[in-house]
């Protein structure tokens, strides 16, 4: 998962476990795959460009992700609610993830269109590879930890995820801020690998 979004995560988690700062409120968190339909989808963006035959762009052939429908996202929200008692990380079943070439595919053949090809240059849609964008990854990942606890809900799960002590994080995002203002890519990128399992920059 992405480090911005893991930050996110450590911030509620760390207020959770401090009953000084949460003494009335109850935060939980909720780790979506992608809602298809939904703002931004790419679903919506593929039958766009499949009706009005333009090319589809993806940006590697191998990427892949998870996908879950608006009533599945309602309902992981609903039953987080009736379940949580603060600081979980829920997480829905949703099968095995899908390969974003498949589903393009799939879209085209169901508009009764056929892939654009070099062995079938008389196809109607093209698909081109764009490359990934910088820290995008090939492949989604929902759990660091691969720990999970099962709930009353067969198809909710709670990911068992270590967290860092309010006091500490406290400090290190008053410096994550100061870095941020001062525009300190390093030190920025230092702080998020020291935090955050299994985050490396690359650099």
């Amino acid at each position: 998962m992405g480090a911005s979004k893991r930050m996110g995560e450590l911030i509620i988690q760390s207020f959770s476990n401090d009953k000084n700062l949460c003494r009335n409120t109850t935060f939980s968190i909720i780790r979506f795959g992608n809602v298809l339909g939904s703002t931004g989808s790419v679903v919506p963006l593929f039958n766009s460009q499949i009706i009005n035959k333009k090319l589809i762009t993806i940006t590697h052939p191998e990427v892949s992700r998870y996908f879950m429908t608006i009533t599945e996202a309602v309902g992981l929200v609903l039953s987080s609610v009736s379940i949580g008692r603060g600081g979980e990380v829920f997480v829905l079943n949703m099968g095995e993830p899908i390969k974003i070439i498949d589903l393009a595919r799939r879209m085209i053949k169901l508009h009764g269109f056929l892939e654009k090809t070099k062995n079938r240059t008389n196809g109607d849609i093209e698909i081109k590879f764009i490359g990934l964008r910088a820290g995008e990854k090939l492949h989604e990942e929902l759990l660091i930890s691969n720990l999970t606890l099962k709930t009353l809900n067969k198809d909710l799960f709670i990911a068992k995820e270590n967290f860092i002590l309010w006091p500490k994080l406290k400090i290190l995002i008053s410096d994550l801020k100061k870095y941020i203002e001062n525009d300190n890519i390093d030190e920025i990128i230092k702080i998020l690998e020291s935090s955050i399992e299994d985050f490396h920059s690359g650099k």
